[in-house]
């Protein structure tokens, strides 16, 4: 595969888990709102999804002002407590070097704000190894609508055929495939292998190492 020339992440479950950070902040905005708190392994079921998407799948509301509240209060605890709440998967630096001396373009299209991701990889000290990303705020339509893959192709003058998405989620695949790019699954998040085949996936990934075998 070596005609991969642009290697692009899905954050959450892929690069790093932040769920716990997730599971206050959500329940911190659902309290605000007069909710019942969720399960936890409810809201990680939910990672992933924008934070509209999230409201909706979580209390059934389609009310505009309420989400958009949702998204406030969401993003008011996250400004406190996302970067202390989220760890990068062991081996991520490593592989990042490694796609950099292949001279691979590498990115990461995420539903988490741009500012956000910015401030995680600052913390862990890996920002240089980024040439992109494209994080909730920079698109108007979030995934598994096409536009933020689109975007890092533009910006990295590649092609689908030379592009590799990378993602833990059912939401990941079919971004990938909208977009029509290579997709590889990790088994980080909660879906199963089985649930990615329906996507003809390059590879079902139990981590993110296995990249490098499928460029050689």
């Amino acid at each position: 595969m070596q005609n991969i020339k642009t290697v692009l992440f899905d954050f959450d479950y892929t690069l790093g888990d932040s769920s716990s950070g997730i599971v206050i902040s959500v329940n911190y905005a659902l309290n605000k709102l007069a909710y019942p708190p969720a399960e936890p392994q409810v809201v990680c079921s939910t990672i992933g999804l924008s934070l509209p998407e999230t409201f909706l799948r979580l209390t059934g509301c389609h009310d505009p002002l309420k989400t958009a509240a949702f998204a406030q209060f969401f993003k008011e605890k996250a400004d406190e407590v996302m970067v202390a709440h989220t760890s990068l998967y062991p081996g991520v630096q490593n592989l990042l070097v490694s796609l950099r001396s292949r001279q691979i373009c590498i990115g990461i299209v995420s539903t988490k704000y741009h500012y956000r991701i910015n401030q995680i990889l600052s913390h862990n000290q890996i920002s240089k190894l980024f040439d992109g990303i494209v994080g909730a705020e920079d698109v108007v339509n979030p995934k598994p609508d096409p536009q933020g893959v689109l975007m890092m192709m533009e910006q990295f003058a590649s092609t689908p055929s030379k592009t590799l998405y990378v993602g833990d989620s059912l939401v990941d695949a079919l971004t990938a495939q909208n977009a029509q790019t290579l997709f590889a699954a990790v088994l980080s998040g909660p879906a199963s292998a089985e649930a990615f085949q329906v996507f003809h996936p390059l590879a079902v990934m139990s981590n993110l190492s296995e990249i490098l075998t499928l460029l050689d």
